[in-house]
């Protein structure tokens, strides 16, 4: 076991020093692009201003035989583009695929000073995390680094979800972790094909209403994921970095989507991944709280004053453990106000009129 005191020492001669808190920057969505299509590629600057986060894929969805002209596509895009206060991520290949190294090698020291983020696909425990820290630290000092990378964690094992709370905390550089529903399916042997989502037979059944078992009886659909991603968002918020919910697979399936990503946003996530341009709009709607929301959260604040005793508002009682709550959602609108300006238009004229 390290010492505390040696947590936020550099890993490497020359690296830069690791970051003592991850900083909070809009992330409703993660949105994939893969940087060897050329087509895709071109889309990328006007992808900028619609987006919180874009992520060169360099790992799933892309073909072996197009790996190295995903990672060149990459390198070349970051040189280019102007990105301004969105965050370029990308996903590298799993640990234990012939392309990993080569992914980190190449992008740390190019451009190192363009990414923000490096997603570490099917983390099995703390020790994967550890050898990815170290070989960062080692890059960043041969580059010349004067800011470290940080890394996104994606849990789509059975060892993943089991150790989750080690790999949380397992480096400073730890900026958050992904639920990877489809892969975590298969590792646990999951009898669903579906990427993300729920599952009909995944249900429950009210009693029967007489002799006849079959008759009056409402079933209603289960969430596959609610452990998971509860688990998952405890690990996080204990560790101080940010939770996200991945891909939802089915593209058409736009309603559906947005009811997954708003499960994970109750329960804590900061954001979801987008495979497709239509399930950007759905993210960015879903993690920014709602205006009427946010008048009601400042309200209460306003209210309680200095936080302590409690007050009634409309009938409903509030005390400290409201205003906490009211004070997640009130931060959190600031936050994407400052990048959104239509959504701080929206958040001011709600409020006001909840004050008048």
């Amino acid at each position: 076991m390290r010492s505390p005191k040696d947590f936020f020492r550099p890993l490497a001669v020359g690296a830069p020093e690791p970051v003592r808190q991850i900083p909070f920057r809009p992330s409703r969505m993660i949105h994939f692009f893969d940087p060897g299509n050329e087509k895709m590629a071109a889309k990328v600057p006007g992808m900028v201003p619609k987006t919180d986060v874009l992520l060169g894929n360099l790992e799933d969805a892309v073909a072996a035989d197009r790996k190295e002209a995903a990672r060149d596509g990459l390198v070349r895009i970051a040189r280019t583009t102007d990105f301004g206060d969105t965050q370029l991520w990308t996903r590298i290949n799993s640990l234990d695929s012939p392309w990993a190294l080569d992914d980190l090698l190449t992008l740390v020291t190019e451009i190192g000073d363009k990414l923000d983020v490096i997603m570490v696909p099917k983390v099995e425990g703390p020790e994967d995390i550890h050898y990815v820290d170290r070989l960062l630290a080692q890059l960043e000092a041969r580059a010349g680094s004067t800011k470290p990378l940080l890394v996104h964690a994606i849990l789509e094992t059975a060892s993943g979800v089991a150790r989750v709370e080690e790999i949380a905390m397992a480096s400073p550089r730890m900026q958050g972790i992904s639920l990877g529903p489809a892969d975590l399916a298969a590792s646990r042997r999951m009898k669903t094909t579906r990427v993300g989502g729920g599952h009909p037979g995944y249900l429950v059944r009210t009693d029967p209403v007489g002799e006849d078992i079959e008759h009056g009886r409402t079933t209603y659909q289960q969430d596959l994921w609610h452990y998971t991603v509860a688990r998952m968002v405890d690990a996080c918020v204990a560790a101080g970095i940010l939770p996200y919910y991945g891909p939802f697979g089915d593209i058409r399936d736009t309603v559906a989507c947005e009811d997954q990503f708003r499960n994970a946003y109750l329960l804590g996530c900061v954001g979801a991944w987008s495979l497709h341009p239509v399930q950007i709009a759905i993210a960015k709607k879903v993690f920014s709280p709602d205006p009427a929301e946010v008048a009601w959260a400042r309200r209460v604040i306003a209210a309680m004053g200095d936080g302590t005793g409690a007050v009634m508002l409309d009938g409903k009682m509030q005390d400290d453990a409201t205003v906490k709550q009211c004070h997640v959602v009130a931060e959190l609108a600031d936050e994407l106000a400052k990048r959104d300006p239509d959504l701080a238009e929206a958040y001011d004229e709600a409020t006001k009129e909840a004050l008048a």
